[in-house]
């Protein structure tokens, strides 16, 4: 079988991962949450790490057993079927129309806090980026892992920076007790602020791809979602401490601005740059991701029902690279028909949340059934806890549930066409 290289270490895997779930949160929901929450979203966040660290220790348990570049589908479809691996497949994939393009839109909105952007430039940058990250996937993953080393190292500088600059104690970390809506906040915040700890799922394609999967693969992901978490909470406190949060347009430029503020017209640049290459480097995991699924469906023969059998080739450089052009070319349609639709980034965000929390839903049920002792156990926490996010999301869960709804459906149909148009005995 024509597999993937073998060439991610460690810390190119920790990068990968706090990258991944550092990229295009970073900058922006820390004062989103601030506005729905205030001083509260800094307990939000805490309550958030522990919510996600069963879930994560779910994933490094079953990746350390599966390393596949299937990823969670794969090891959903060793517990639950083929049917269910396909869904999560789907639900996955279905990301994509929403997903990836509020990723660009907050990408976007680093070069509005230092330039005015006509809505041709807008496009013309989120069009751009993809072209380059499809360059940069079809130079293997290494490569990507290597440079998202150095990004996650200037992320993690640029908060130490904030801290340092702005004269910010742990005494600034604390909770106000006249604000209006006080803890109850927190929930709604909740639903946003899970967009910033998706990516797990999306790690786990690149398993197959670590020198030593058993060992290599849980630490990078441990390791770097609570790096991740440490970063967000930091960062929270920093928002908070300036006020610069509110309106839409505020919370998308509120680091650069708060740079600005502190380091003159140098640090807004500052915050551009690295701000574009947080995003950049989010976005590269996930497309990343995308085309090794794709590829690991077609090399294994689900997709040549449809005619797309040929995906499951890898170059010379063991890159899936048809896949990677697919997956490119889907996003900048999708970056396209959203433009005219007009959905805004909040929206995009919660509809998105659904199919990951989903997706997360299902690996963890299939953790229930691979694992056992305490293993298992953790497991069922884990199921539970996803539920529990899935509810918060409320009324925009709606976009997944149908989904969902429409995947089976479309299934019953073929299979009933197929065994129409079967011959019948004599």
């Amino acid at each position: 079988m024509n597999r993937l290289h073998k060439e991610l270490g460690v810390g190119q895997g920790v990068a990968l991962m706090a990258t991944s779930l550092l990229g295009t949160g970073i900058f922006v929901v820390p004062a989103v949450a601030a506005s729905i929450a205030g001083s509260w979203s800094l307990l939000a966040w805490i309550l958030l790490i522990a919510l996600v660290l069963p879930i994560a220790f779910t994933f490094a348990l079953l990746g350390k057993r599966f390393p596949h570049a299937g990823g969670t589908a794969h090891i959903v479809g060793r517990a639950l079927g083929p049917r269910f691996e396909k869904l999560t497949a789907f639900l996955f994939l279905a990301v994509l129309p929403v997903g990836l393009p509020a990723a660009l839109v907050m990408a976007t909105g680093f070069w509005h806090s230092v330039m005015a952007l006509s809505h041709i430039a807008e496009l013309a940058i989120q069009l751009g980026t993809l072209i380059l990250i499809l360059a940069l996937g079809l130079g293997g993953a290494k490569l990507s892992g290597s440079i998202q080393v150095g990004i996650a190292l200037l992320i993690v500088a640029l908060v130490v920076m904030l801290w340092w600059q702005g004269d910010i104690r742990l005494a600034d970390a604390s909770f106000s007790m006249e604000e209006e809506d006080g803890v109850l906040s927190i929930i709604p915040a909740l639903s946003i602020m899970f967009w910033c700890f998706v990516g797990i799922e999306a790690f786990t394609h690149m398993g197959e791809e670590f020198k030593n999967p058993e060992r290599d693969f849980p630490i990078a992901l441990i390791v770097g979602v609570l790096l991740a978490g440490l970063v967000y909470w930091g960062c929270s406190v920093a928002v908070l401490k300036y006020g610069v949060y509110g309106s839409e347009q505020e919370n998308t430029t509120a680091i650069p601005r708060l740079l600005a503020l502190l380091f003159g017209p140098t640090g807004q640049w500052l915050a551009a740059i690295i701000g574009y290459l947080a995003c950049f480097a989010s976005m590269n995991i996930y497309i990343q991701g995308f085309a090794r699924l794709i590829w690991s469906m077609a090399e294994e023969g689900s997709l040549n029902r449809i005619g797309l059998g040929s995906l499951g080739v890898l170059n010379n450089r063991k890159v899936p690279s048809k896949a990677l052009w697919l997956v490119s070319a889907t996003c900048a349609v999708s970056v396209l028909m959203l433009e005219l639709t007009g959905l805004s980034l909040e929206s995009m965000i919660r509809f998105a949340n659904g199919n990951f929390v989903m997706v997360y839903l299902l690996a963890m049920l299939a953790g229930t059934l691979i694992l056992k002792g305490w293993q298992k156990w953790l497991a069922v926490v884990s199921a539970l806890l996803c539920i529990i996010v899935l509810a918060a999301i409320g009324a925009d869960s709606l976009y997944v549930l149908a989904l969902t709804v429409f995947f089976f459906i479309t299934g019953l149909i073929m299979k009933f066409g197929n065994k129409s148009s079967m011959p019948s005995e004599l």
